[in-house]
C-alpha cells in the first residue's frame, strides 16, 4: 500500500515545548497551595484547553479540589511566568531527528503537515523560526477546524484533504496518547513518540512506539502502512 502523507504533530514531537508548558502550569498550581504532577499533567497534554472537560480532568488526575480555572489562568498568565515561558520556547531546537526525517520524506515524495491542537500562527512562528515550514505542505491548527481539538479527528482529515491524500493510507507521528485517538479516529496508521512527560500515558491503541524519530524512516512507515491496511 502506497504512503500517501505523513502528518505530524508539534508540540512535545517536532520540539520540547510541552515541559515549558508543564512548568508555567505547575507554578500557577504551586502559587495557590497545589501540587501538579507530570504524571497528572500528562492526561491532558494533546487536547485543546478550549474542551470543556478539560480543566476538570485535569484537577481530578491533580487530586485538587476547588481549584478555579480563572483563578489558575491569572496565575499562568502572570507577566513573570509567562516572560519565563517565551524566553525558554523561542530558544527551542527541533527535537532528534525531525529535520533528518522530514528531507528523507521530502525527498521520496511524501506529502507532510502539521495536524496540532495548537493554533496555526504558532506553528508558523515557529517552524518558520526552526526553518522548516517551507517543507510542509499545510500546517492545521485547531482554529482551522472551528477551534476543535485533539482528540477529536478533525485537525487530521482536514491536513489529509488538504494534502490531497486518503487518510487510511496516510501516517500520524503523535507524542501523546490523546493525539494517537484523534489520529486512529481519522483512520490513520499512528506512530507514537513518547515525550519525557507523555511517557506517562498509555499507548496501547498505536501501531508502533519508538522512542525517538531518528528510529523512523520513509520506507519505515510506508511499510508500516501496508502491514496496518492488510
Amino acid at each position: 500500500m502506497t504512503l500517501e502523507a505523513v502528518v505530524f504533530d508539534f508540540d512535545g514531537l517536532v520540539m520540547d515545548s510541552e515541559w515549558a508548558i508543564y512548568e508555567a502550569a505547575g507554578a500557577a498550581f504551586a502559587q495557590h497551595g497545589h501540587a501538579l504532577s507530570v504524571e497528572a499533567w500528562a492526561t491532558v497534554v494533546g487536547i485543546n484547553e478550549g474542551d470543556d472537560d478539560w480543566w476538570r480532568d485535569l484537577c481530578t488526575a491533580a487530586g485538587v479540589n476547588g481549584f478555579e480555572r480563572a483563578v489558575f489562568e491569572r496565575a499562568y498568565a502572570g507577566a513573570a511566568e509567562k516572560a519565563a515561558r517565551r524566553a525558554a520556547m523561542l530558544t527551542l531546537p527541533a527535537l532528534p531527528g525531525v529535520e533528518v526525517l522530514v528531507d528523507s520524506l521530502v525527498a521520496a515524495g511524501v506529502p507532510i503537515g502539521v495536524a496540532s491542537s495548537s493554533s496555526t500562527g504558532w506553528l508558523e512562528s515557529n517552524l518558520d523560526r526552526l526553518g522548516l515550514i517551507r517543507r510542509f505542505g499545510t500546517l492545521v491548527g485547531s482554529d482551522r477546524v472551528g477551534g476543535v481539538g485533539k482528540p477529536e479527528p478533525d485537525v487530521y482529515l482536514k491536513a489529509c484533504a488538504d494534502l490531497g491524500a486518503n487518510a487510511a493510507r496516510s501516517v500520524a507521528l503523535e507524542d501523546s496518547a490523546h493525539g494517537v485517538t484523534a489520529a486512529k479516529a481519522a483512520r490513520m496508521t499512528a506512530v507514537a513518540v513518547p515525550s519525557r512527560i507523555t511517557q506517562h500515558n498509555d499507548f496501547a491503541h498505536a501501531d508502533l512506539v519508538v522512542d525517538s524519530l531518528t528510529h523512523l524512516t520513509a520506507d519505515r512507515l510506508a511499510s508500516l502502512v501496508g502491514r496496518v491496511g492488510r
